[in-house]
């Protein structure tokens, strides 16, 4: 993945399996056309480590399509869930603009 993404966290990722394709270029479109975020996306089969650590795996588990859309976690950001993961740590500005692309993804479905 270093090898093709950023490795630092510059831009946010819509993440689907190899069923949902069609979904996320959907959802990757509509959220760049509604943010100043780069907003990437990549479709890999379920046993990809990562793929799948989210709450879209109880989905589909149940057999529906879902996706995640993330800033990467523990692969790009050294203080994720330990003490050093402080709000002084956090990029608001780009948190804004990941809100501004669901919103407006929430607004064309």
């Amino acid at each position: 993945m270093k090898y093709i993404y950023p490795n630092k966290g510059n831009f946010i990722a819509v993440v689907g399996d190899m069923g949902s394709i069609g979904l996320t270029k959907k959802v990757r479109k509509m959220m760049a056309e509604s943010s100043a975020i780069d907003v990437q996306l990549i479709n890999a089969p379920r046993s990809l480590p990562g793929i799948d650590l989210s709450d879209h795996r109880s989905f589909w588990e149940e057999g529906f399509p879902a996706l995640m859309i993330t800033d990467t976690a523990f692969y790009r950001n050294p203080n994720y869930h330990t003490a050093e993961d402080t709000a002084e740590t956090l990029d608001f500005k780009k948190m804004a603009e990941v809100i501004n692309g669901v919103a407006g993804v929430a607004k064309k479905f």
